[in-house]
């Protein structure tokens, strides 16, 4: 239904988006010299420049410019499984018939290179501290699935989950980590940068993302072998003779060298850019006090985000009635509640984009045979009641339904921001 309480606000003259490219001039400078130089495709020195600068700007001492972040995510997937199993024969995947742990509320970007190897993800719930995998859980999951010896963890929306519990529980059962920053460019647990606190790590630069390529992404390692060994992947793994010799499967990934100009122009503005997205998130918490609602939570003790979105969890007690199927969403307005299909309604009413939390991956039509482990063990095999008067939720399913992201984009001013919150506060009279 139409979004239906009153509403005087007057919409933007421009669409306020949800997180768009901001660019600066200096893409534009190392794209012309791509282009003056001749050096269009895969080679050049914006990409040898762009790994550089990622190494010394995440703290890694090896990084991958390949064609986009899910690429690195396969390619990432794909290392950690030939480092636990060994390379597969010729059209097998490298976890074929294997079970791997992933981050249930996430892209499914970062899920579907699993299955990509053969894989079959088991999804582990999150938590509320941080939205992100919660290690009571994947505690769980280890009782359950033993023989499991890989990981998947993201830092949504940029931030960063609790790693060290997480490390820790992996420890203890001789698993591997692969680590999914593509939301967390900058963001830092306890001093490091996010993307180095696993085994092997991804961020992104598609176009939505904290600095951008338009598209790209970068596999992080400390490995110098592996690092050539993914390179090497990425150009069809071609050997190393003065014809076309393959001996392993290979794969054409690798980002081209305009790609990377834009990368190389943008990175001097991270810092910049973060300190942008902050400001907005506490533009948001300021002028949203007082109603029933709170901000995606981090750890401020340890962790700092970079606050790549900006979120709002509804109070349970502030839920308006909301019925969401695949691919539609009603509602039932009332007095003092809202949910987010409201809000987000209102929001669209002046011209400024919002959008759902990430649907959990154990509800996506593609994944709803998979296993998935809550924090009370397994998800599938218990109901929400039992679940529920043990002390536990779905916890990624309760985010999702009363939470949503709201407009982030770091051109935004404060005083849209601000207008944006009248919008919200609205939606609760």
């Amino acid at each position: 239904m139409a979004f239906n309480k009153q509403n005087t606000m007057k919409p933007f003259n421009e669409k306020i988006w949800l997180s768009s490219p901001t660019m600066h001039g200096e893409e534009l400078v190392y794209m012309q010299e791509a282009y003056e130089t001749n050096w269009m495709s895969t080679l050049g020195k914006n990409i040898n420049e762009t790994e550089r600068i990622t190494c010394e700007k995440i703290g890694c001492k090896h990084a991958v410019a390949l064609s986009s972040g899910t690429a690195a995510m396969h390619l990432a997937i794909k290392l950690a499984g030939e480092r636990l199993y060994g390379q597969p024969a010729v059209g097998h995947g490298v976890l074929e018939g294997r079970k791997v742990f992933c981050s249930d509320m996430t892209f499914d970007a970062t899920i579907n290179p699993v299955a990509y190897e053969g894989g079959e993800a088991v999804f582990i719930d999150s938590e509320y501290d941080t939205w992100n995998m919660d290690p009571v859980a994947l505690e769980k999951a280890f009782e359950l699935y033993p023989d499991v010896r890989l990981v998947v963890v993201v830092h949504l929306y940029g931030t960063p989950c609790k790693m060290d519990e997480l490390r820790a529980v992996c420890e203890k059962h001789g698993a591997l980590i692969v680590e999914d920053a593509a939301e967390s460019m900058g963001a830092t647990y306890k001093g490091r940068q996010t993307g180095v606190l696993g085994d092997v790590g991804v961020v992104s630069f598609n176009g939505n993302k904290i600095i951008t390529g338009s598209s790209g992404g970068m596999l992080l390692t400390d490995d110098g072998e592996a690092a050539e060994k993914v390179r090497k992947w990425s150009t069809q793994s071609r050997e190393d003779a003065a014809w076309y010799q393959h001996e392993e499967l290979g794969y054409n990934y690798r980002m081209s060298n305009v790609i990377a100009g834009v990368v190389r122009g943008q990175y001097p503005h991270l810092e910049e850019h973060i300190a942008q997205k902050k400001a907005i998130y506490e533009r948001y918490a300021e002028n949203l006090a007082g109603l029933p609602v709170s901000m995606n939570p981090y750890q401020k003790d340890v962790a700092e985000p970079n606050y790549w979105l900006s979120c709002l969890l509804i109070d349970k007690e502030a839920m308006c009635r909301q019925v969401r199927g695949d691919k539609e969403a009603l509602y039932v307005a009332e007095a003092g509640k809202s949910c987010p299909t409201e809000i987000l309604e209102a929001i669209a009413s002046i011209n400024a984009e919002g959008r759902p939390i990430w649907k959990p991956m154990h509800m996506q039509p593609i994944y709803r045979s998979h296993a998935f482990v809550t924090a009370a063990g397994n998800g599938r095999a218990r109901s929400n009641a039992y679940i529920e008067s043990a002390g536990f939720v779905d916890v990624g399913a309760d985010i999702f339904a009363r939470g949503l992201c709201l407009p982030s984009d770091n051109k935004m001013t404060l005083e849209q921001v601000g207008i944006v919150c009248e919008v919200i506060r609205k939606c609760f009279e």
